[in-house]
């Protein structure tokens, strides 16, 4: 039983299925950076949504010229001096100018934005304000949504999965507390290839497999 809860835990635990992908991720990520930027030259990242904990193994810290900044709604201390924490809203960038940071990242960020006006003001300051960008998200036709790890819940009511989440522990072996259950409710909007397409037009699209399934996409322009 524990393997199982540890599969479908959040990416948070090392054990789990997301973390994999994750860790898989920031090697392919990590590749395409190094084919683009110089080891020797400044380097200035924008991480929407992020944290420290998600750099804390990546070979970019190993650059003394990289600098990360970390966007959030709330400022979220890090223990690490390479990065600096930032207030903001990923949607509206106005303290930023144009084309101010070498690079955006952002990951399983872009999907919490309520609507999909709110990811098309996102998707505009992200080719505003960066020169490059890695964006990724969920799938939504991937069969298990990847927040609550419930088979085929994005094509339900949201009342059938909010019982689903609050009244059994069909999701990841437990029940979540209502208010937030309710708060993912209504924040996730999944999005699918063609929409990341329309709202990174031009960039590369880097598909996440599993079992030939398409589990998450990240729209970049690193070549």
């Amino acid at each position: 039983m524990s393997f199982i809860t540890d599969l479908f835990s959040p990416s948070e635990n090392p054990r789990s299925l997301g973390a994999k992908f994750r860790n898989q991720r920031q090697k392919d990520f990590e590749d395409l950076f190094f084919k683009n930027f110089s080891k020797t030259k400044p380097v200035r990242i924008l991480d929407l949504g992020g944290t420290d904990y998600f750099w804390k193994n990546s070979a970019l810290l190993d650059l003394p010229n990289v600098e990360i900044t970390l966007l959030n709604l709330s400022l979220d201390p890090n223990e690490n001096d390479r990065f600096k924490a930032v207030v903001g809203d990923a949607t509206s960038m106005p303290q930023f100018p144009d084309q101010s940071f070498d690079l955006i990242f952002s990951n399983s960020v872009i999907e919490h934005l309520y609507t999909w006006e709110n990811q098309q003001k996102m998707a505009a300051e992200i080719l505003r304000v960066g020169k490059k960008h890695f964006i990724q998200t969920p799938n939504k036709h991937f069969p298990i949504e990847a927040h609550y790890a419930i088979p085929f819940s994005q094509y339900v009511p949201k009342s059938w999965v909010f019982f689903f989440l609050t009244k059994t522990k069909v999701s990841r072996l437990q029940k979540w507390d209502p208010a937030h259950a309710q708060q993912y409710l209504d924040e996730i909007r999944l999005l699918t290839l063609q929409e990341m397409k329309k709202l990174f037009p031009g960039s590369s699209i880097y598909k996440e497999s599993w079992l030939g399934m398409t589990k998450s996409i990240c729209a970049h322009n690193l070549g």
